[in-house]
């Protein structure tokens, strides 16, 4: 909601305060920041409830996914994927180890290496959280049609790094 403009003569603007809006014509776009805002908002809004309620949050969401897509994952490519730090992981993994929905694994090929594998429980958890985004991306596709899918696929796909695009690849299989 933008805010309202005050004709309150009495309301002082605090010093060194902006007080337009950034311009539109400076080659930024902010017509696709703030469409991406709000459908990351709204993307993530079904989970979110369904998270909190095991008291869980979006890290938990993005461990589960991965883990689900991709059973047997060494914790080490997790890591790479989420872009966070193994003490971040180590408390998320722990609190979904603890809760019955990921098992971890010693590679008996390499010690060291912790393998990560989906429980039933958080297989059904990781599908539930799946299904309000899948019809969201269902329902805005549609209204594409095909061509318009395919370009809407290919837009993410440039936003997404080299790197990254591999990673999407292995697991498309």
């Amino acid at each position: 909601m933008m805010p309202e403009e005050t004709k309150d003569s009495t309301v002082t603007t605090p010093r060194n305060a902006i007080t337009t809006p950034m311009r539109t014509d400076n080659g930024l776009r902010f017509d696709v920041f703030e469409r991406m805002f709000f459908a990351y908002r709204d993307f993530t809004r079904g989970p979110d409830i369904v998270l909190a309620k095991f008291g869980f949050g979006r890290a938990h969401h993005r461990v589960l996914y991965f883990v689900n897509r991709a059973p047997g994952i060494r914790m080490t490519e997790l890591l790479e994927i989420l872009d966070i730090t193994k003490q971040s992981l180590a408390r998320v993994l722990r609190q979904l180890v603890d809760a019955g929905h990921i098992l971890q694994h010693t590679n008996p090929n390499d010690r060291r290496a912790r393998l990560l594998y989906p429980t039933e429980k958080g297989r059904d958890l990781a599908l539930d959280l799946s299904r309000s985004q899948s019809r969201r991306i269902e329902e805005a596709m549609e209204s594409l049609g095909p061509a318009g899918a395919e370009a809407a696929k290919t837009f993410l796909q440039l936003l997404i790094s080299e790197a990254d695009r591999e990673t999407i690849r292995k697991l498309e299989g």
